[in-house]
């Protein structure tokens, strides 16, 4: 267990019953093996909902309007047709490199992993979008480090709400609508 899962399982005892997830097709799916430490968040929390704000997508999440593989490929589509018309994040200059999602906003940002040549999924760092702008910022960490981090206050957003997080923590895991 990472130190990140750790802090997140103080802030939020986990539900009862792990999700539990084939791997191996998700990331046959997306064409890409995905991070260590999210595949743990997924078996621990699943698809969920922290501080009635972020939400963590899930591959083949009950609740589908948070389905991870869903998002990542109309992601991709909505950001290379926005790209045609808008200066592209400095971070994705680099021939080869892209964004995936992982977590989005009651507010429509979204949180995505750098992806660049020659980085293992492990090394992977985060970046946030603003929901109606181009402003995007950059995390040097995972993203279950970016989510404990966020929620404890010790990494501020520009972008992000300012009420987020809440000063009693909120977990609410994800279920069919």
């Amino acid at each position: 267990m990472t130190n990140a899962l750790a802090r997140l399982l103080e802030i939020a005892p986990a539900p009862s019953q792990p999700r539990h997830k084939d791997w191996g097709e998700v990331e046959r799916t997306l064409a890409v093996e995905l991070p260590d430490d999210y595949k743990e968040l997924i078996g621990v929390y699943g698809g969920s909902n922290w501080d009635d704000y972020l939400y963590v997508l899930e591959p083949d999440c009950p609740n589908k309007h948070y389905d991870l593989l869903k998002w990542a490929k109309y992601q991709f589509k909505d950001l290379e047709g926005l790209w045609t018309v808008e200066k592209k994040p400095e971070e994705l200059e680099t021939e080869g490199s892209v964004v995936i999602p992982w977590a989005t906003t009651d507010n429509g940002e979204c949180l995505y992993w750098l992806v660049l040549p020659g980085l293992e999924p492990n090394e992977w760092t985060v970046m946030v979008n603003e929901a109606r702008g181009d402003r995007w910022e950059h995390y040097s960490v995972s993203c279950t480090q970016f989510l404990a981090s966020a929620l404890t206050g010790e990494l501020q957003s520009n972008i992000l709400s300012s009420l987020f997080p809440l000063a009693t923590h909120q977990f609410r895991r994800l279920g069919p609508v």
